[in-house]
């Protein structure tokens, strides 16, 4: 198998076993459970004033009070009902959440240069601020992938609720990031999660994988977009315009966004670090345009309602896996000489990935191919050309193989969290199988099963090379330059996305104050009074950060930090300390103490308790329960497969008395997740904060680390591409 193809939690357990029946297990994950979902009910649909084709489908998802009419404004107020309640999610009394789409019927894309022979549906998700949401800015959230949903963001990083190990109901979260900011989660490119192109019931054989029309109660049922890669966005700049054409719908029209605060944010993760950079400075560009007059003579038609300007204020990049060449020296140094002294990959490999990252011909040198001849024939990076596509192609699969792929092979450990060890079921996966659960689907009105990634989105993002085109540092450079603030975070674990590479990629940035940013040096960021949570650089609208103790989804490990960098940022207040303020006139702020933080080390977290949740197999079983659930010996309840770790972590929802195998996992004598609040927990280290209460950790710095770890080789064949995504 290939050792490129992994996406956002996605990736593959490595086993040769895992080959034959991957198709049978993962797409639990992806095709989640076996039902059609119940018929929309309730849909309001808008026909947009400036193109009767382009309509908004929407439900409100919760009706608290008799305050809907007061926040709604006076368009909705015959359709209030103030005594309707629900519990999905977001259920703080007064705070409205709405759910929906934007569809574009085929064709709407032709202005801008892009041919859309299919619908786009999108699908949004758009929680108020719990505090004055009439006077709070906006954010849109964004996972990555490509191809994966942002109901991964909102369930189990920064959204209002968390779901519980019954995987069907759900708790509030006290650091949701709509405390203060209205939230706008979307699912895209198209096909991505809950939007879709079209739909089709399909049936899913569990054991072989197949995929067919045909119709079996023996299977499992779904209804799902079309798959196909040619019907989606062929890369990030082709995503832009479809989002952009979303936006300028959605903010005109949609009747449950009426704000004093017209500042719009986007925050992003993962792949996200080519769509936040690209689709900012694609809005910005369109926005000059249309201040400038020049807007209709930039595009073949004119169409009347695209003329709306989006105020951008912040990009906020979390593990951002942003510009190929610049990151990809992260990679050896994460595997081998990292903060934590874990040698995940003995010398001899280390070597070999930087061989392979630095010689003739190596992966540096293919990158650089690639973007010369791009550069000439597809300037834009839309796929034009089929040479360009098929080097750039290359380019990433050799540099994914060769640099990267060695830690996959060799270290045993998560890809998203180099302190445990695969499988690692943190973030909780709980929320799969709600998603797919009746009574949501009903409250959303969605009219398809819900997916984690979609594998035809991913395929047609590779098939251009979209990951080591160029363009990407230099569109936070001109939106540095034109007054947004840029503000990167990484989780100081993570592997896929690393923060070796980011803060290489932060210095990178060629603007006009590249040098100020440099002279900058790192200061302690004060997450509270007892905790510090990481260390920044920040000079003006530029900021690095560096959070201990996170992995991949760094509000998953460290929601309190995640929040005060995210609100400081929207905010204009300093990332350290949330006390100055960065805006305004005057002397430019800038943060001062050394130059880099490689010196501050931490001691690895105690391995967390592994249990087996079905519908994300590949992420959290073992081989041997693979194996069990291949043969269909495994008892399963509630998607978990039940045993001695399952019923200690989780004795409410599986219960003690299924225990059939009597044996407990190797890890039972290190620590376990929380179950008393239903949270998965957090295998985070000192300082960690809970995301089931939002309470602080220890009050301690992270303990400093000096010692390594020994290092664990254990050649292993790793499955990542049976959804032929591909990665990070």
């Amino acid at each position: 198998m290939h050792p490129a193809f992994v996406t956002e939690r996605e990736k593959m357990r490595p086993s040769e076993m895992i080959s034959s029946i991957c198709w049978g297990l993962l797409p639990l994950s992806n095709l989640a459970l076996a039902q059609f979902p119940p018929e929309p009910e309730g849909i309001k649909v808008l026909r947009s004033k400036f193109d009767n084709n382009v309509t908004i489908s929407y439900k409100e998802v919760y009706f608290p009070n008799s305050l809907s009419k007061v926040l709604l404004g006076k368009c909705l107020e015959t359709d209030i009902d103030p005594n309707k309640q629900t519990d999905i999610c977001e259920t703080t009394p007064g705070v409205h959440s709405y759910a929906g789409y934007v569809n574009l019927p085929p064709g709407s894309l032709a202005d801008l240069g892009e041919a859309n022979d299919y619908p786009i549906n999108t699908f949004f998700w758009f929680f108020e601020a719990r505090k004055d949401p009439l006077n709070a800015p906006l954010s849109i959230w964004m996972n990555g992938g490509p191809g994966s949903s942002s109901m991964l963001g909102l369930f189990v990083e920064n959204g209002p609720c968390f779901v519980n190990p019954d995987s069907n109901s759900t708790y509030l979260s006290d650091w949701s990031w709509n405390n203060e900011v209205n939230m706008l989660y979307l699912d895209q490119p198209v096909q991505v999660g809950l939007s879709y192109d079209g739909l089709q019931n399909v049936t899913l054989d569990l054991l072989e994988g197949d995929v067919t029309l045909q119709q079996n109660s023996t299977f499992l049922v779904g209804t799902y977009p079309t798959r196909e890669s040619n019907r989606t966005a062929l890369g990030t700049e082709n995503a832009a315009i479809a989002l952009w054409h979303f936006a300028q719908t959605w903010f005109q029209e949609f009747p449950g966004y009426h704000p004093n605060d017209s500042r719009i944010s986007i925050a992003t993760e993962s792949y996200g670090g080519r769509y936040g950079p690209a689709f900012a400075a694609f809005f910005e560009e369109q926005n000059q345009r249309i201040e400038n007059g020049t807007w209709y003579a930039a595009h073949l038609r004119s169409v009347e309602g695209e003329q709306y300007v989006i105020n951008l204020d912040t990009l906020l990049i979390i593990n951002g896996c942003i510009d190929r060449p610049t990151q990809w020296p992260g990679y050896p140094m994460m595997a081998f000489n990292n903060t934590y002294g874990i040698e995940s990959v003995n010398e001899t490999i280390h070597e070999q990935m930087l061989d392979a990252l630095y010689r003739d011909g190596g992966c540096l040198d293919q990158i650089e191919d690639c973007r010369a001849i791009s550069v000439i024939y597809d300037p834009e990076n839309i796929g034009l050309n089929a040479t360009v596509n098929q080097v750039c192609q290359e380019a990433e699969n050799f540099c994914s193989t060769e640099v990267r792929g060695p830690y996959l092979l060799y270290s045993g450990r998560n890809y998203y969290d180099i302190a445990t060890l695969d499988p690692d079921p943190f973030p909780a996966p709980f929320y799969q199988g709600y998603l797919n659960q009746p009574h949501v689907q009903a409250a959303l009105g969605v009219p398809l099963n819900w997916t984690q990634s979609n594998g035809a989105v991913s395929s047609a993002f590779r098939s251009i090379g979209d990951y080591v085109r160029p363009g990407w540092i230099e569109d936070l450079a001109y939106l540095l330059e034109n007054g947004i603030k840029v503000t990167l975070a990484y989780g100081d674990r993570d592997y896929a996305c690393n923060w070796y590479g980011g803060e290489l990629l932060s210095l990178a940035i060629n603007y006009t104050h590249t040098a100020d940013f440099h002279a900058a040096g790192y200061e302690d960021i004060q997450t509270n009074t007892s905790y510090v949570g990481g260390q920044v650089r920040q000079y003006g609208n530029l900021s690095f950060s560096r959070v201990y103790q996170a992995g991949h989804e760094i509000p998953s490990y460290q929601p309190e930090t995640a929040y005060r960098i995210f609100m400081r940022a929207l905010f204009n207040q300093d990332i350290a300390t949330g006390e100055q303020s960065t805006g305004g006139e005057g002397e430019t702020y800038s943060t001062t103490g050394p130059s880099d933080t490689l010196a501050i080390t931490n001691e690895p977290p105690a391995q967390p308790v592994q249990f087996c949740y079905t519908l994300d197999a590949g992420s959290t079983c073992t081989e041997a329960e693979l194996e069990r659930l291949s043969e269909g010996s495994a008892i399963v309840d509630h998607f978990i497969l039940v045993d001695c770790n399952s019923t200690q972590l989780f004795p409410d929802v599986v219960g003690a008395s299924n225990v059939t195998d009597g044996a407990c996992g190797d890890a039972m004598g290190y620590g376990i997740y929380p179950a008393g609040n239903g949270t998965g927990g957090s295998p985070g280290g000192n300082g960690t904060v809970s995301p089931g209460n939002g309470t602080v950790g220890p009050s301690a710095t992270p303990s400093p680390y000096t010692g390594g770890a020994g290092a664990l080789q254990v050649p292993l064949l790793v499955a990542l591409g049976c959804l032929g995504v591909a990665v990070l």
